[in-house]
């Protein structure tokens, strides 16, 4: 059967602003493409039993299992298992849930639904506040993994930390140790010391997200890992309230257990009918952040448009956007994450293993010498170099710092000339992007 008209007209389109703009395209990849997102429409959730993975069926059209094995792997270390009155679904999102078109994502990122069967919501919070602190003094540090920080609670007050303002009601960002006292010490405005215990803000937990850095000795790779919870409580007449006040829509996850289905179709049953604006509205939201204010990040911004463009109907523009994640300079956004992370995993305490971040940092200079040339490829691989001199000693954290900043200034500031010429090249992108950072 010859494929529809009209993704073969879009098809014509986008070739033709791709060879205007030197971006290399699979044409039968993109007609494939363009085909199934065109027929997949709806909200219809599918599972591929061969890889035992589900989701939204546009979704799934831009995830490959071939590393299925390596992010379940990781996902051991950030998932919460389920227990008595604790149901959970683990998932990928981000640019790991597109790694068909994803060559160089930046993190491995991971969202997890967790369904806490209690008599009210209070002790829902504090069941939640309980397991959250038992999986981070679980997984402190480990020869491939080390826990950076917990987002739970909110500030009652604000307060100073640092050098850092913090407003009553931002989420809280605890470090190791203050999550291994359950408290942390800030200033109110007089100067007095204020502290603020774990248990104090369990009942309103707010943002909850746990952040690691884990190695893959085999791999010889280093990588961030996130893992943003979606709580909800069970009350027992069966209702479902999300802990935040917001219940997460699916459009952007893989889950890696067919197993799920059961506690995900319940939860999702609740995901309000307008979830599908409201989630485009809220990627369009952080577009506008990332391309109206300094400072710009146009591959983050790049990465939103695409899945506006895809679950809105803007097909060609998707399509577009598909190519660009491929093109070789689009790897340097992997290499700016990278960067951080190797710093991260350098700490002191780390027990993650200097031979493999030295592996990491050479693959580094690997990927910048193949993605540039010239005076750009000079100054990036001198700044790497400088930060592999500094993990083969002691006491290089200020140089080290200084290294690494100004190889990811750099960097990013090339990602965003790549991806800023690139979509204002095509003319509905372009709009688009005059109506973001005007508004």
């Amino acid at each position: 059967m010859s494929p529809d008209p009209l993704p073969q007209a879009d098809l014509d389109r986008i070739v033709a602003s791709a060879r205007r703009l030197g971006v290399e395209l699979d044409e039968a990849d993109a007609l494939q493409w363009l085909a199934a997102v065109a027929a997949a429409g709806g909200g219809e959730v599918v599972v591929d039993d061969a890889a035992g993975v589900f989701g939204h069926r546009v979704s799934m059209l831009d995830f490959s299992p071939a590393d299925l094995a390596h992010f379940r792997a990781i996902g051991r270390l950030v998932e919460f298992e389920d227990s008595p009155g604790v149901e959970t679904a683990l998932a990928l999102s981000g640019s790991a849930a597109q790694s068909k078109i994803q060559t160089y994502p930046g993190d491995c990122d991971y969202f997890e639904r967790i369904n806490i069967q209690a008599p009210t919501r209070d002790d829902a919070c504090r069941r939640l506040a309980a397991v959250m602190r038992d999986k981070a003094l679980a997984t402190l540090s480990g020869e491939t993994y080390r826990l950076i920080e917990v987002k739970f609670g909110n500030y009652p007050r604000d307060l100073e930390r640092g050098e850092r303002t913090c407003r009553a009601g931002s989420p809280i960002a605890w470090k190791p140790d203050e999550i291994v006292s359950g408290r942390l010490v800030g200033r109110a405005a007089d100067g007095a010391e204020v502290e603020v215990g774990w248990d104090e803000v369990a009942l309103d937990p707010g943002w909850c997200k746990l952040d690691w850095v884990v190695a893959d000795p085999a791999r010889r790779q280093v990588a961030n890992a996130s893992n943003m919870l979606d709580v909800t409580w069970e009350a027992p007449d069966g209702s479902i309230t999300p802990l935040d006040g917001y219940l997460d829509p699916y459009f952007q996850e893989v889950y890696l257990e067919a197993e799920s289905v059961p506690v995900f179709s319940k939860l999702v049953r609740h995901v309000s009918p307008d979830a599908l604006a409201e989630y485009v509205a809220q990627l369009e939201k952080e577009v506008r952040k990332y391309v109206g204010h300094e400072p710009r990040n146009y591959g983050k911004a790049a990465k939103r448009m695409y899945n506006v463009f895809r679950l809105s109907g803007r097909y060609e523009e998707a399509a577009f956007l598909r190519e660009l994640f491929d093109e070789p300079t689009a790897v340097l956004y992997q290499v700016h994450a990278v960067l951080r992370t190797v710093e991260e995993a350098a700490e002191p305490g780390s027990a993650i293993s200097v031979e493999t971040l030295l592996a990491q940092v050479d693959a580094l200079i690997l990927e910048v010498l193949r993605a540039l040339e010239g005076p750009e490829e000079e100054e990036i691989v001198r700044l790497v170099l400088q930060l592999r001199d500094t993990l083969s000693r002691q006491g290089q954290e200020g140089l080290r710092s200084a290294a690494v900043e100004g190889a990811r200034d750099r960097v990013i500031n090339l990602v965003n000339n790549f991806f800023h010429d690139k979509l204002v090249g095509l003319p509905a992108i372009a709009s688009y992007l005059e109506e973001m950072g005007a508004n």
